[in-house]
């Protein structure tokens, strides 16, 4: 069994948060002594590792907390729990596609400007012709003519 503090410790996170999920109801399996001290077992650790990955994945506490009542629910919730994490990966895959094309400009803008320094001026990248601009950026460059 874990305190409070060191359950934080071991995910890497403040007792504040572990506190806070608590009271957002999030934690219904942690137990308690009789004094009312959170008690953390090795299963309930596992529980916050995917509770933490559902964070990280964007999902918001309601829907947190409604998947671990589900998951304590049993078998019945076995198609609400797949839709749930379907409409989450939807929205991770739509992340990621943005963070893809943000990565995209951001390489292009550093070619540019590396281009840029070598030449000693903007104005000589800008006034390439597409042939000299790497084929990977030139739909970039594109998009963002003389930005």
């Amino acid at each position: 069994m874990y305190t409070i503090g060191e359950m934080a410790k071991k995910l890497g996170i403040a007792p504040s948060t572990l506190r806070y999920y608590d009271k957002e109801g999030i934690m219904p399996f942690v137990k308690r002594t009789d004094g009312g001290i959170r008690m953390f077992g090795d299963e309930d650790y596992e529980w916050l590792q995917i509770i933490s990955c559902l964070k990280k994945a964007g999902m918001s506490l309601k829907d947190i907390k409604e998947f671990i009542y589900m998951t304590m629910k049993g078998d019945e919730t076995i198609e609400d729990r797949l839709n749930l994490f379907l409409k989450q990966r939807e929205l991770i895959e739509k992340q990621i596609k943005e963070l893809q094309e943000t990565l995209e400009t951001v390489k292009f803008k550093c070619w540019y400007y590396e281009t840029a320094k070598k030449a000693g001026s903007v104005e000589a990248v800008k006034n390439m012709d597409d042939s000299e601009i790497p084929p990977e950026f030139l739909h970039i460059a594109e998009k963002l003519k003389n930005k």
